[in-house]
């Protein structure tokens, strides 16, 4: 018995391989999705998470700010000293630049007694005065203050990162 070969219908000997082209055209094109899917994402946490490093910095430096004006509430006006983180008139404190480059924050303010969590510094404060006279005020407790006057509190937080930073600053009267 003789096996009679059939040939091969005409469709199947004339492909050329376009499936095989194809396929690999959309896997290129989907790889190129995926990466910039991922960089995306990527850009987006480390944007999330410098939003919360600063958002830790604000809440350190506010906290030391409420802390200075307490400080100011109290009884009797805090002693000014120059060079210290309770001084009097800084000639250059109303310039931002000095507050974030010139002032000696290690020394010459007043450290905070507890550090926030994931912060990498604690918050620190400094109380000068920027003008005394008599403005009147006093309270029902203490009567009237005898050490008046006006204050700025400048107030220093970190975040997580040593290099975030927030300083705000608040003028108060007593």
């Amino acid at each position: 018995m003789k096996t009679r070969r059939r040939p091969l219908p005409t469709s199947v000997r004339q492909q050329s391989g376009a499936a095989l082209i194809t396929g690999l055209v959309l896997m290129v094109v989907l790889t190129l999705i995926t990466i910039a899917a991922l960089r995306t994402t990527t850009l987006e946490e480390l944007m999330a998470r410098n939003a919360r490093d600063r958002d830790l910095a604000f809440q350190a430096a506010e906290a030391a700010l409420r802390a200075g004006e307490l400080e100011l509430q109290g009884a009797v006006a805090p002693a000014l000293a120059p060079n210290t983180g309770r001084t009097p008139r800084i000639t250059d404190g109303s310039r931002p630049e000095y507050w974030t480059g010139t002032h000696p924050w290690a020394t010459q303010s007043v450290a905070m007694t507890w550090q926030p969590q994931d912060t990498s510094a604690p918050p620190r404060y400094v109380i000068e005065l920027l003008q005394t006279g008599a403005m009147g005020g006093g309270t029902l407790g203490f009567g009237p203050l005898t050490d008046r006057g006006v204050y700025r509190v400048t107030a220093r937080g970190a975040g997580s990162s040593a290099n975030t930073f927030v300083i705000l600053q608040a003028v108060y009267q007593r």
